[in-house]
């Protein structure tokens, strides 16, 4: 700005110079044009004026430069006609063409004047905006929030800000004085020296270092070095950028015990971390959620990869993204295929959030499969303490029938032996039935496995015919009954239709109506001769099926003694029988 004004705007003492200068070289030639000898010999037409007119107009602008032109011209016109010379045509087309060249000379010093002035103007200009942005690359330096310095190419800092002397306690002289590798922690000395050696093959190089403050205490920074000119440029400098990472460095180490106490807390729990990924299909784990899945840790894995040993059946509830409304909680369990066959059971905990528009699920993974085993382990010792009990109460309620079979026979004219052999056939009838019981450990049987079961022996002989509904009978009823189904079979194999291979029996049960609660008649129906008279004598097992009266199970039994055939029938109610 200096320069500029100096030259558009020059002072009075250097313009007054200029004109003395002017008028004295115009005084100057006027005076030798009047003074020449008169010779024609001399007469070059006006061209002596040409060098006073050039230094003019170098000297002073155009207007003077034409206006000194016009005296001279005027004044070389007037010294020949004074001196008797006759102006001819030729001398006036000579002073003509002078005014021509001093008006082409003044302009021509004139455009080159401006044209100096405008270059001139452009220069300044740039060199004002340089001036500008070097000083706020200065106050940029200077009052930056980082450290700043220059470095030559061995090392030696030349030129530090007021952070980097903060941040060392150093001042700005003392650092000019120090080689940087004197402040870097001495095992990380190596790493400087790679960094300058690799200067060599790239412009810029990051780490992060340990610098020595002046008290001897350690600094934690990110120091990146670069080529502040071109490698072909002389002298050749290194630009330091010095970032104070101590706090982050702190932060750091407090994040990563807090994970290791976190992995530590997760890994005591046998508890695994995840995160599924749904725009980009993928999920990330932790070690041990990776080792629940049976796979190798990974940082992660495609979400369709999970697919090789999650259980078909349970792939929705893992890979469905729902409707992720953001905060949603999750809860699934699914099953996964292990090499072998086995599987393991996994608990998924967690939400359904919209990160950055998005869809994702986070949350924790546990094994549950020691809690389903010992679980079913206890289900099965509860059910089997629960059939063994049953069982002893089955036991309990099978002695009574016993006592009331021996109570109920008698022995006919004393003969033990005949009542040595039907006590044992009745007793053989409860076993068979304790035995089809206690088959499906359910304690129940159908009525028609109890019919079954009597008339299995006969139907491959005679013709048997046995229909009708699905109906359970509990312990007790059940027993009950088919000694009723015994006594039937047992008197048609001695007097009747299964005594003859003509005999023909019909066996029908169904409910009375079709209404809750309604009973079940039961119908045993034979045909064919009997061998015996309908007066024969009534025992045990009439008291069994209640031909005089009640029978063991039931109400409303009938007997009909028919000359070729006996029709029974009883009813059964669904509450005394415990039919479903």
């Amino acid at each position: 700005m200096r320069l500029h004004s100096l030259s558009l705007h020059p002072n009075s003492s250097g313009k007054l110079l200029t004109r003395l200068a002017s008028m004295s070289l115009l005084i100057a030639t006027l005076a030798v044009e009047t003074a020449l000898p008169t010779s024609v010999a001399y007469d070059i037409g006006f061209f002596e004026f040409v060098p006073a007119i050039i230094a003019i107009s170098y000297l002073e602008d155009r207007m003077i430069a034409l206006a000194a032109t016009f005296v001279m011209v005027a004044v070389g016109l007037l010294t020949r006609d004074v001196l008797h010379h006759p102006i001819d045509v030729g001398l006036w087309v000579q002073a003509i063409l002078l005014l021509v060249a001093g008006g082409m000379i003044a302009l021509t010093f004139h455009r080159q004047r401006q044209d100096y002035r405008t270059l001139l103007q452009v220069a300044e200009a740039r060199l004002a905006a340089l001036e500008a942005t070097e000083n706020r690359y200065r106050w940029a330096f200077e009052r930056a929030a980082i450290g700043f310095a220059n470095m030559n190419e061995n090392g030696e800092l030349q030129r530090s800000n007021k952070r980097l002397c903060e941040m060392t306690g150093y001042v700005e002289e003392e650092l000019s004085s120090l080689p940087l590798s004197a402040l870097v922690h001495p095992d990380d000395n190596h790493t400087l020296a790679e960094a300058l050696t690799r200067l060599k093959d790239t412009t810029s190089f990051g780490s992060e270092i340990r610098l020595l403050r002046r008290d001897g205490t350690i600094l934690w920074t990110r120091l990146a070095l670069s080529l502040a000119v071109p490698a072909d440029a002389l002298p050749q400098s290194i630009f330091v950028v010095v970032d104070d990472i101590s706090g982050e460095r702190t932060a750091r180490e407090a994040l990563r015990a807090q994970k290791e106490w976190l992995d530590l807390a997760l890994s005591s729990s046998r508890l695994g971390t995840w995160r599924i990924d749904f725009e980009s299909g993928s999920v990330k784990g932790s070690a041990a959620f990776w080792e629940m899945m049976g796979l190798a840790p990974a940082p992660s894995r495609p979400l369709q990869e999970l697919t090789a040993v999650v259980h078909p059946a349970d792939l929705p509830n893992l890979m469905a993204p729902g409707e992720l409304a953001s905060g949603a909680d999750y809860d699934a369990e699914i099953r996964i295929r292990r090499t072998g066959g086995h599987i393991r059971w996994i608990a998924l905990r967690g939400r359904d959030e919209l990160r950055d528009g998005r869809a994702q699920r986070i949350g924790v993974a546990a094994d549950l499969t020691d809690r389903r085993i010992t679980i079913l382990l206890r289900a099965a010792a509860k059910k089997r303490e629960r059939a063994m009990l049953e069982q002893r109460h089955r036991l309990n309620n099978l002695f009574p029938v016993i006592t009331a079979l021996v109570n109920m026979v008698g022995a006919p004219d004393n003969d033990i032996a005949s009542y040595k052999q039907t006590l044992i056939e009745k007793i053989g009838a409860l076993q068979a039935t304790h035995l089809l019981l206690s088959r499906d450990g359910s304690l129940s049987a159908s009525l028609r496995d109890l019919i079954v079961q009597e008339l299995q022996p006969y139907m491959g002989t005679h013709d048997i015919s046995i229909s009708g509904p699905e109906i359970k009978m509990a312990e007790g009823s059940a027993e009950s009954f088919a000694m009723i189904v015994h006594e039937l079979t047992t008197n048609s194999v001695k007097h009747g239709a299964l005594g003859t291979p003509a005999g023909r029996i019909e066996v029908v049960w169904q409910f009375v109506a079709q209404e809750p609660g309604a009973d079940i008649v039961f119908e045993w129906s034979e045909s064919g001769e009997r061998r015996v008279s309908t007066s024969a004598r009534r025992g045990f097992g009439s008291l069994i099926i209640g031909a005089d009266g009640e029978p063991i199970v039931g109400h409303s039994s009938k007997l009909e003694m028919l000359d070729h055939g006996l029709k029974y029938s009883v009813r059964l109610p669904p509450k005394a029988i415990g039919a479903s």
